[in-house]
């Protein structure tokens, strides 16, 4: 298969996105108005970090696949565009959305595209590593998933509020 990723790319590039939303949470928490948004904020970037150290013990033991396509290289294709769109690949990009977001509620709508990007770059991501390491990534995916839960009750909460 001509162009495949490396798991070890993938796994490099989660990292990245991990450090990313880690300050991306931390700027968030810092300019929050509410302070139940700070707090969770801070609790994400948290979460961030452990998911960092996962994915840093990982890439030593990240082998590569290769998933079905219908032609050459499809699916390097679409996992490169997944990850080259994901938001949080550069740092000072995710602490200058957190800055710039007007208000709480527009920092938490961002905050849930993050988490639902990160859902769909790691689901795909497995495609591309050692069957072994599934397991780890599927626990980040459903903290992911518990995430983007969390901040929609949060949303509901202040919207009524």
């Amino acid at each position: 298969m001509a162009g495949i990723l490396q798991g070890s790319d993938l796994v490099e590039t989660a990292i990245q996105i991990e450090k990313n939303g880690a300050a991306f949470y931390d700027e968030m928490a810092k300019s929050a108005k509410e302070e139940s948004v700070r707090e969770k904020a801070s609790f994400f970037a948290g979460e961030e970090r452990k998911h960092l150290e996962i994915f840093q013990d990982m890439l030593s033991s990240v082998g590569e696949s290769q998933p079905v396509e219908t032609y050459p290289g499809e699916y390097t294709l679409y996992v490169k565009t997944l990850a080259d769109q994901h938001i949080f690949t550069k740092e000072k990009d995710a602490q200058a959305q957190a800055r710039k977001a007007p208000s709480d509620i527009e920092a938490i709508d961002f905050a849930l595209g993050i988490e639902r990007d990160s859902i769909l770059f790691y689901s795909e991501m497995k495609n591309f590593i050692r069957k072994g390491t599934h397991e780890a990534v599927d626990k980040i995916i459903e903290e992911e998933r518990k995430h983007f839960r969390q901040f929609a009750e949060l949303k509901k909460q202040i919207s009524e509020s």
